[in-house]
């Protein structure tokens, strides 16, 4: 078989047209036409409904089309790679995250991993926290990105999954400010209860507000007033006057710094949560093995500097009792 039987067909399936196909492979009609026939002859099976107009594929010929497509990618890799050349699919590498960290944590995380890694190409799959897992178990990811809590945890066998700590991401509670003020502050009263932004039923964020609510310093007045799977919609919803919302504080941080949000309640109404990157040890790629390297250093690095900055308050006699947060 020839490969060039493949890219006819291919073009012939995307234009639906032998004269059009032929003009985009430098080719003549008949040339094009025989090789489509050698490559139906080759294969023992009809690939072109011929009976119809515009040309257009038998069942055969659409099941063909993807594999005719995976297999001119595993040649031009397979030679790239004897030729000692980086192919796309060694060089970059697919993260699977939860929405929020993608949209606020990721651009600049990206940017100094970068710089580490010799810039590989990226592809993000952003999703719920229970899809972006079964994304990353399925082959799907190179690297999970991901929320973890104690009472809340994502169950990975260690002994095939490596994990590195990316640090922590608290989730507090905001609302719309009013001349540097809130409008809305927990827990409420009984005569004017805080409207919530809740997060979809069975969602992970939803999950760690019900803990945040059940260890609550005290009753919470309460109605609910708005739902939604996203954190960047109730950050809007938020930012609009709609209510209180429990948000990553990656996701407020921006609305925060422009006067648009406020905290609408201490720290007995906030809970951290530690953000992993975890890879599969079977998939040994070395672009993918590089990254979890830059970013084991980096975490290595961030301890430290929380040990000597524990240290430093100890000895002025101020001892945080936060100094040890990012795990």
């Amino acid at each position: 078989m020839d490969i060039r039987w493949l890219q006819d067909f291919l073009s012939l399936a995307e234009a639906g047209s032998f004269t059009v196909a032929a003009d985009a492979r430098h080719s003549s009609q008949p040339a094009l036409s025989r090789r489509i026939q050698a490559l139906e002859a080759w294969l023992g099976v009809e690939l072109i409904d011929r009976s119809r107009y515009p040309t257009s594929l038998t069942p055969s010929g659409k099941l063909f089309r993807a594999h005719a497509a995976e297999l001119i990618k595993k040649v031009i890799d397979s030679r790239a790679e004897l030729q000692g050349e980086p192919t796309h699919e060694n060089e970059q590498i697919t993260f699977a995250l939860p929405h929020a960290l993608a949209i606020s944590r990721f651009p600049h995380w990206w940017k100094e991993w970068q710089e580490e890694t010799h810039r590989p190409a990226c592809r993000l799959l952003a999703t719920n926290v229970h899809d972006a897992v079964t994304t990353f178990v399925a082959g799907r990811a190179d690297i999970l990105i991901c929320f973890h809590h104690a009472q809340q945890p994502i169950f990975l066998d260690p002994e095939r999954y490596e994990r590195v700590s990316l640090g922590i991401e608290w989730l507090r509670p905001y609302s719309a400010a009013r001349r540097g003020q809130p409008i809305f502050r927990l827990p409420g009263a009984s005569r004017l209860p805080v409207p919530l932004l809740n997060y979809s039923s069975g969602a992970f964020l939803g999950r760690m507000v019900d803990l945040i609510r059940q260890s609550a310093p005290e009753h919470l007045y309460a109605i609910p007033a708005f739902e939604s799977d996203l954190a960047d919609v109730l950050l809007s919803m938020a930012v609009n006057g709609h209510g209180v919302a429990w948000l990553p504080e990656g996701t407020a941080e921006k609305a925060v710094h422009d006067g648009k949000l406020r905290l609408a309640g201490d720290e007995r109404w906030a809970l951290p949560i530690t953000v992993f990157a975890y890879r599969d040890l079977a998939h040994a790629r070395p672009s993918v093995v590089k990254m979890m390297k830059s970013l084991e250093r980096r975490a290595l690095k961030q301890v430290i500097q929380q040990e000597k900055s524990g240290l430093h308050l100890v000895s002025g006699g101020r001892h945080s009792e936060n100094s040890d947060t990012a795990s």
